[in-house]
């Protein structure tokens, strides 16, 4: 399977990128505004895996290129920017693809972070409305620690929420998720839950910051 990580050179899109380069075959393709940023990116990573002895080939081009190379694409880019990504690859996204965001709106004060949802109600809502007809949309990555993900030395053992209205693609999405080691996907149910599960992560950004050796919390249901 081939997957596209649109903004794949920011931090959650780094931590995917390198585990799914690391514990799986798929094939990963880094995507950017900036084609070149892209493959220095890709290039970068395949250095990384390099040195811990795993042989890689990452591919970097601009956006639209990657999401048309791709069965899986995940908008790996801050929420601000899902709508103008999601409406500029429109036209390389076709039906059979699965689009996935793991955004989380987010404002921040001296008190700390807080839950910002955009009008639709959730990021994953925005998404699923901007997505071209037919072509499902599945929320989910939010709660992972992006510094965790991207540091290959450390053994995750974390869950990931899944929220989408398509079963299919929330399998895909699923097995994806698990075929990194140590990551649990669970089913939240549609994306009417979404900003439910999208709250959590300035939750858990707050307990981070307010207590000592939590930098890297993650969720664990048990």
């Amino acid at each position: 399977m081939r997957i596209a990580l649109l903004g794949g050179t920011g931090d959650i899109g780094q931590g995917l990128a390198l585990r799914w380069a690391y514990d799986t075959d798929h094939e990963v393709v880094i995507g950017s505004r900036d084609p070149e940023k892209a493959r220095a990116m890709a290039e970068e990573y395949e250095t990384e895996l390099d040195s811990l002895g795993v042989s890689r080939s990452i591919n970097g081009f601009a956006n639209g290129m990657a999401a048309e190379r791709a069965d899986v694409v995940v908008l790996a880019v801050p929420p601000f920017y899902v709508r103008d990504t999601v409406e500029a690859v429109a036209d390389r996204l076709a039906e059979a693809d699965v689009l996935v965001t793991p955004a989380v709106g987010m404002d921040r004060d001296e008190g700390g972070f807080h839950y910002k949802p955009p009008k639709a109600g959730s990021v994953t809502q925005l998404v699923a409305e901007s997505a071209p007809e037919g072509v499902p949309v599945v929320g989910a990555f939010h709660n992972l620690s992006a510094d965790r993900l991207a540091n290959l030395d450390v053994e995750l053992s974390q869950d990931t929420l899944l929220v989408g209205d398509d079963e299919d693609a929330k399998e895909t999405v699923r097995t994806l998720a698990e075929e990194i080691e140590g990551l649990r996907a669970l089913d939240a149910g549609g994306i009417a839950n979404a900003a439910e599960v999208e709250s959590v992560t300035p939750l858990l950004i707050n307990l981070a910051l307010n207590n000592e050796g939590m930098h890297d919390v993650g969720v664990r249901f048990d």
